[in-house]
Parts: structure tokens; C-alpha cells; sequence
């Protein structure tokens, strides 16, 4: 079983990202479960979602408490929020950031797969939000195929064109623009 969490602020699509991430792995045949961790929910407030994954029917009913993969949709949480915590050592952090990986790997530890990509400025090139509160969700999903090889692009495109109300096309390519972009430490 992988067990995916999502940080992220209200407003940048954590919860829909998650849903569709699942429902990407579920055009590959796997059996998924998506859900929000709910608290204080407003705009800009940290929030927090989940995807778990596995070739079995899934039985576990519970939030997770110690990822494989942590996705990380605003940088600024990392001095706010501990994003690593219970994350299995070895574990993916995807980060949305600017800056280089060697920043990003001094605020989260060398004991994991640090990763990230500007889906911000991906997702404000495909007219996804706007420049003040860009819609980075779908940029980081492409990444996350990227980086981590559980699930292909083709399917987060197909989930997208399935599941996103709006944009389709925008979206689809801001992930596609993100699978490139990716930094990550070979």
C-alpha cells in the first residue's frame, strides 16, 4: 500500500488534488481512497488531504500518520508546518517552490527524496488562478508522476479530463509542464 499526504493552504485544490490523484490510480486498475482532513476551513488556512493506494481492496479506515509520500502545494508551510512528521524513512517530499533543492533539503532532511517544481508559475502560465493565488494542484500531480513512477501521466491526464469541472485542457497541460520541470536529486 502507498499512502500519499497532501499539505496545502485553503484555496490551492489539496482536497481535489488528492481525488484526483486517486482517481488516476484507479484508471490503472487500483483500488484508492480519497479524503480531506477538515479543521479550520478558510482560504489560506493549512489544510490537509490524503490518497492511500493498493493493488487489494483497502480495508484501512483511518487518516495517515506515516506517508510514503508527502506533496507539499505552498513552500511557506515548511516553516509552519512539520511536513516530514511520521513520513517513512526513505519517503518523497514534493515541494512547490522557486527556490533550489538544496534549500529545500536543509528545511525537511538529506533522510529523504526531496523533490520540487514552480507549479506556480506552471499553473499562472496556464491561466490556473492567478498570479496572487495560482491553482497548483494539478501542475504537482504531474510532478508527483514524475518523481515518484506509481502512476503515469497519461492516467493523471485521463483523470483530469474525467474529473476536473473546468479547464481541462489548462490543467492537463500544467501537469504535463510540471512532469518535465521537476528538480529532483538523482
Amino acid at each position: 500500500m502507498e499512502e500519499i499526504r497532501f499539505h496545502g493552504r485553503g484555496g490551492q485544490g489539496a482536497v481535489i488534488g488528492s481525488e484526483v490523484l486517486a482517481h488516476a490510480f484507479f484508471i490503472e486498475g487500483a483500488y484508492v481512497q480519497a479524503f480531506p482532513a477538515f479543521g479550520v476551513e478558510r482560504r489560506g488556512a493549512p489544510v490537509l488531504a490524503f490518497c492511500r493506494v493498493d493493488r487489494m481492496p483497502i480495508h484501512l479506515r483511518s487518516q495517515i500518520y506515516e506517508p510514503d509520500h508527502v506533496i507539499v502545494l505552498d513552500s511557506s508551510l515548511l516553516e509552519s508546518v512539520d511536513v516530514t512528521k511520521g513520513l517513512k524513512a526513505g519517503g518523497t517530499v514534493l515541494i512547490n517552490g522557486k527556490k533550489e533543492l538544496e534549500h529545500y533539503f536543509a528545511a525537511v532532511g538529506e533522510e529523504y527524496r526531496v523533490s520540487a517544481v514552480d507549479a506556480g508559475s506552471i499553473a499562472v502560465e496556464h491561466h490556473l488562478g492567478s498570479s496572487a493565488n495560482p491553482i497548483v494542484n494539478t501542475a504537482i500531480l504531474g510532478a508527483f508522476s514524475r518523481v515518484t513512477g506509481l502512476v503515469g501521466i497519461d492516467a493523471v491526464a485521463q483523470a483530469m479530463e474525467e474529473y476536473v469541472p473546468v479547464k481541462k485542457e489548462e490543467n492537463m497541460l500544467a501537469a504535463r509542464d510540471a512532469y518535465e520541470k521537476v528538480l529532483t536529486k538523482p
